[in-house]
């Protein structure tokens, strides 16, 4: 009896000492840590030392044995309250608070082991044989509410209980996920139920930085899910995140509730695949990664990213097709989207410029003499807005545009230099060739992506060159805007346009320039670069949450533009939070992910 005696008091004199650790500092809700911690541990002091050891209240036994089961979820409670508010704690004293707590947790264990097992008897044969009358059925000599009461209150007990422990396992050793997007497909469909295992990620304490050790290394091809780094990691994000986290754990994953500022709901965390590792610079060009290191200098394809990169989900199983809300791609604009491509890798750059030369002289006949005036230091803003510059724009007001160029004192001048001033400094233009991606000497800027772009932007102004002339010999002929619109090679032209739109409107989900940037530079150790399996509906490390207006090209000033999101970022692996290893729900996909 003195022995078990002296285990409670070293556990009430910790508890003690760890409530003293959540002294406040500033007045918010980490206010309330103190006082939880300290009252619960008073508490459990009072009943079993005061009423318990020296009373022999042993009516109270139940309540006692309660309190030691509550005492590890208490104390941790307190432990993310204190870490609520508008500061943190330095390291070492969340260090040393869970280092308590893990001790407070420990003889937590070691008393319930004494005092509610078949050991009790050799502490008190009094406390023992009264736990033995509880085990009698305990309906006996009751009244019905009272019964009833009794029972709910078990069942209660025991779902709290079970919830706290859930919380805990999912902190440590793995939490549960649904799959809220399409992002993954056919790997995963909306609904799915994963389950990522977090010990040797190095899961944290709540709130903190303490935790365990960084064990995982991850290859390409893991599916992992992480904490978005789109978001804001400031205190009051975490907290709410970290709350969020707890409802959505204490629900089993149905009731989410963390949004952002403007009340929707965030996409964090994210469950993506593995597709860069450390020592890499990447790239994505028609749909195939690329990747070289530094002792491999050459881009070579990466043959397994291949293997997961769903571009066109058409032909899918009808079991997995059937579940797939949205195709973003149909049949026609995949095809679509490969003809682009051959026709861009296809390209001929002399006879580009020939075709662009010849449409500058073309439409020089076709002006009036004023038109002529001007000079080749005119930029693109000169006639046109960066609004005006948007590809679609341009082809959508293409008549209105024309008119403009016919109609400027200048046009002629900016129409010659809008058709042929890419030709400046690119000297043998049989030289360029996107045969070879590591042929930096044949890819006009050195790599595959920016070669690609500047020929995409050639034909873009190959077709408003083309529509310019069409319209403006047209308008010569006296025919008016209806006319010039029912032109069967005007209808042709926009045709065409509209094919090259349709292609520009996806490729920063079909392409991705150089990442990291810059000579020399690679995904640093301990980083890691992600993308969803279905490519065309994946918001991922490829991009931004903002789009924004920029040149199809950099290498010719008066390229068209476009809308992008193409904002290349790794993650560091202390946002990761574990792999996806099992899909538990529905049962008929119950597997292991791979």
């Amino acid at each position: 009896m003195e022995n078990f005696v002296k285990l409670v008091l070293a556990n009430f004199f910790l508890a003690c000492f760890f409530s003293l650790l959540h002294l406040p500092t500033a007045f918010d809700i980490s206010v309330l840590a103190f006082p939880l911690a300290l009252l619960f541990t008073l508490l459990m002091g009072y009943l079993f030392y005061s009423r318990l050891v020296r009373r022999n209240e042993v009516t109270l036994l139940p309540t006692i044995i309660r309190i030691f089961q509550y005492e590890p979820f208490v104390l941790i409670a307190a432990f993310v309250i204190r870490r609520s508010g508008k500061s943190g704690l330095p390291y070492l004293v969340d260090l040393l608070t869970c280092l308590v707590w893990l001790g407070l947790t420990g003889l937590s264990f070691v008393i319930l082991h004494y005092i509610g097992g078949k050991k009790l008897a050799s502490i008190n044969k009094d406390w023992a044989s009264y736990l033995d009358g509880l085990k009698k059925p305990p309906f006996t000599g009751r009244t019905a509410p009272k019964r009833l009461l009794i029972e709910l209150l078990e069942w209660v007990d025991a779902g709290v209980q079970a919830v706290f422990m859930i919380i805990l396992l999912n902190i440590f050793l793995f939490q549960l996920y649904e799959i809220p997007s399409e992002s993954m497909v056919p790997t995963f469909l909306i609904k799915d139920r994963v389950a990522v295992f977090k010990t040797l990620a190095g899961p944290k304490f709540p709130l903190s930085d303490v935790g365990l050790p960084y064990l995982q290394k991850y290859k390409r091809g893991d599916i992992v899910v992480f904490r978005n780094p789109h978001y804001s990691d400031d205190r009051k994000s975490e907290v709410k995140t970290f709350m969020s986290q707890f409802l959505y754990m204490l629900t089993l994953t149905f009731v989410k509730t963390n949004t952002d500022e403007n009340g929707e709901l965030k996409a964090d965390p994210l469950v993506k695949r593995i597709t860069g590792v450390p020592g890499e610079q990447l790239m994505l060009m028609d749909g195939k990664l690329y990747a070289r290191t530094k002792e491999s200098p050459d881009f070579h394809v990466v043959e397994d990213d291949l293997s997961w990169a769903a571009w066109d989900l058409n032909g899918q199983p009808d079991g997995v097709k059937s579940r797939i809300q949205w195709i973003p791609m149909s049949k026609g604009e995949v095809d679509n989207t490969l003809s682009v491509e051959r026709r861009r890798r296809e390209l001929d750059l002399e006879a580009v410029r020939d075709e662009c030369e010849a449409l500058a002289l073309e439409f020089r006949s076709y002006c009036p003499a004023g038109s002529r005036e001007g000079d080749w230091g005119l930029d693109f803003g000169s006639l046109f807005t960066d609004y005006d510059r948007y590809e679609y724009h341009f082809f959508r007001d293409i008549y209105d545009n024309a008119l403009k160029i016919i109609e400027s004192p200048s046009g002629t001048a900016w129409f010659e230099a809008f058709m042929t001033s890419w030709e400046s400094g690119m000297g043998n233009l049989s030289a360029y060739s996107e045969a070879n991606p590591s042929d930096e000497a044949a890819l006009i800027g050195g790599n595959l992506y920016d070669d690609s772009c500047f020929r995409l932007n050639l034909m873009l102004k190959l077709v408003v060159g083309r529509l310019v002339v069409r319209i403006a010999a047209l308008n010569n002929s006296g025919l008016g805007a209806a006319d010039v619109r029912a032109d069967a090679q005007v209808k042709n032209m926009l045709a065409d346009a509209e094919s090259l739109h349709n292609y520009v409107a996806h490729m920063d989900q079909r392409n991705m320039r150089v990442f990291p940037q810059g000579e020399g530079n690679y995904i640093p150790e301990g980083c890691y670069f992600m993308m969803g399996d279905n490519r065309y509906n994946s918001l991922d490390m490829r991009h931004s949450y903002e789009m924004s207006l920029k040149t199809i090209t950099d290498w010719d000033e008066y390229a068209l533009c476009y809308y992008s999101n193409l904002e290349p970022q790794y993650v560091s692996y202390r946002r990761i939070l574990g792999k996806a290893s099992l899909r538990f729900w529905p049962v008929t996909r119950f597997g292991k992910v791979r």
